[in-house]
Order: structure tokens, then sequence, then C-alpha cells
């Protein structure tokens, strides 16, 4: 079966030298080759640099199947999984904001989005707000689960739904001002361009077992993992895409060629 993989990056500011490791990567390992662009944040998401990423990508070089999947125009395909979800008992709407969480926690455990949510909405019964998953529902429906990486530590690891209540706990699916979250949206994505294998970030490592759950409750295939390393500046930071100073444009600019950019990066 040919190998499907994609780039998915999010139009919030220009592309840098760790952009550039993650979608090279991608193409290579793929025989096939998405770009997807992780537009549902309206307020930060512009086209102006939706339309530098294509010509950056362009720059470098690589070719990608079209059309380009664009979450913002996929809305109702996040709310058929809401009300799948929803449908199994698994949801609830949310009002604290995160001063009530922050106030709540007298001893905060961190998890995949932050501190693990208290649940005090759990039982309340709102009608509206952000809708969160009810995990400790979740796990009493999830079988013990796994799946497969071939990244910086390849393994097959196991997923024991039980623990997933301490490392992820409540986590929000549907924002009131954004309509989707990330570990929904993702999921909901990658089967829907039928993604074989996620190429990734290591950061993303621990969001995993959340998402391969989110995918056996709504019933979606469980693609292969691979998370690579991470490209970081001179005192070991992550890159952001406020580091403007390692922004593609600027290397081009100066005259840098695709190939100088594979060397700065390892490849």
């Amino acid at each position: 079966m040919a190998r499907l993989t994609r780039f998915a990056p999010s139009p919030t500011g220009p592309l840098h030298l760790g952009h550039a490791y993650a979608a090279l990567i991608a193409a290579e390992r793929g025989d096939r080759f998405l770009v997807r662009i992780e537009d549902i944040d309206r307020t930060r998401c512009k086209p102006a640099y939706a339309a530098q990423i294509f010509d950056d990508l362009h720059w470098l070089g690589l070719t990608w199947d079209l059309p380009v999947m664009r979450q913002s125009q996929r809305q109702a395909a996040y709310d058929a999984a809401l009300d799948q979800l929803s449908a199994q008992g698994l949801t609830y709407c949310c009002t604290c904001t995160r001063a009530d969480i922050r106030a709540a926690l007298s001893a905060p455990q961190e998890g995949v989005d932050g501190p693990i949510y208290p649940g005090t909405c759990r039982d309340a019964h709102h009608d509206s707000g952000a809708v969160r998953l009810n995990m400790a529902k979740a796990a009493k429906l999830l079988p013990d689960l796994s799946f497969t990486e071939t990244g910086t530590h390849p393994a097959r690891y196991k997923i024991n739904p039980a623990q997933l209540i301490q490392s992820s706990g409540d986590v929000i699916l549907s924002r009131r001002d954004i309509g989707v979250a990330y570990h929904l949206a993702v999921v909901v994505d990658d089967a829907a361009q039928g993604i074989t294998e996620v190429t990734r970030g290591q950061d993303l490592l621990d969001a995993t077992p959340l998402q391969v759950a989110l995918q056996h409750l709504l019933a979606l295939p469980t693609p292969i993992y691979h998370h690579h390393a991470l490209i970081r500046d001179d005192q070991g930071k992550r890159l952001a895409k406020r580091d403007d100073a390692r922004a593609l444009a600027k290397y081009r600019a100066e005259g840098a060629t695709p190939a100088d950019i594979r060397r700065m990066i390892g490849l």
C-alpha cells in the first residue's frame, strides 16, 4: 500500500527552519504527499501567510496532491464527529474560564493541553460553552489500545485507557470562539485524507494516545506515527512562529538556496 503523508501548517506566521525540516521529512517519507492548511483560528490565521507557505514549499522543491484541504472549510465534518461523541454520552459543555480552572486547582497536574481540568462543569448540564470529552466515561468504552511509532523512539506503544484520565483529562473538543479544537480536528482530517503515516515533531508524541483514543471512539483508522527531532536555536529552544530571524523568507531574501536550507537543518 502506498504511504500517504502530510504537512499541516497553521498560517499564523512565516515558515521557519523547523517547518522546512518537517515538510521535507514528510515529503521524503511519503509515496504521496499532501499539504493541509490548519486555519481554524480565524483571528490569527491570515491569507497572506497561507500564500507564503505555498510559495516557500514550492521554493524548497516540494510538490503535493491537489486540492489542498483547509480546516476553515470543514466545520460540518467536525460537527458530525462531535455529534457522534455526544450520542455516546461522552461530551459536556463547560463555561469555566482559564482563571476559574487555575483557582480550582491547588496542585495543578499538567496534561497534553496544560493543567488537567478539575471537572467543575462535568455534572452541571450547561447548554452552551466549550465542549469537553468526559474521559472517565470514554475510558470505559475503550479497549487497550496501541500505535506504531517509527520516529526518534521507534516502538509499539501500548495505551491503557484508564491512564488517559491522568495524562489528558477532559480535553476540549470544541471551543466557543473557534468551533473545533486541535485534537478532534486532526484525527478527523487525517482519516478524511487517508493519511497512513503522520510525521510531526517529537513534542506531539505525548498527545498521540489521546488522539488514538478519539480515533477508536469515532471508528476511524489509526495511522503509523513518525515523530521526528525538533530544530532548535542556539540556546536549545524549539523554534516558534515568532522567531522571524529564522524565517525561510529571510534566508531567501539573503540569497540562500534550498540546498543551503537542507544543510542548515541537517538533511
